[in-house]
């Protein structure tokens, strides 16, 4: 029921870019170097919506460019266990949330 609810439409949208951020972090590390045709290909995402999460990525300091495309930098460990933590946060909170429910 995506976009059915303004109390949900902001959390399904964010949640649905930090899966598409996550996808392009996992195809960088195991392609790097690699290019905006070539992710866009490989993950059959539009050039622009790769190259909107390489500009955020590179922003974080998760990645940086070079000459033959886009590689990680020593940040992205550190970030993904940060993530990973986030998430099982986020979970509980989801849990109690749908207890609440009737």
């Amino acid at each position: 029921m995506k976009g059915g609810s303004v109390l949900t439409s902001k959390i399904e949208s964010e949640i649905d870019l930090l899966q598409r951020h996550v996808q392009m972090l996992k195809a960088i590390m195991e392609n790097e170097p690699i290019g905006i045709i070539r992710l866009s290909e490989l993950l059959d995402f539009p050039q622009h919506k790769v190259r909107y999460s390489l500009r955020i990525l590179e922003q974080e300091g998760l990645i940086k460019p070079s000459p033959e495309g886009a590689v990680t930098t020593e940040k992205l460990r550190p970030f993904m266990e940060h993530l990973k933590e986030l998430l099982a946060k986020m979970e509980e909170t989801v849990q109690e949330l749908k207890t609440q429910l009737v």
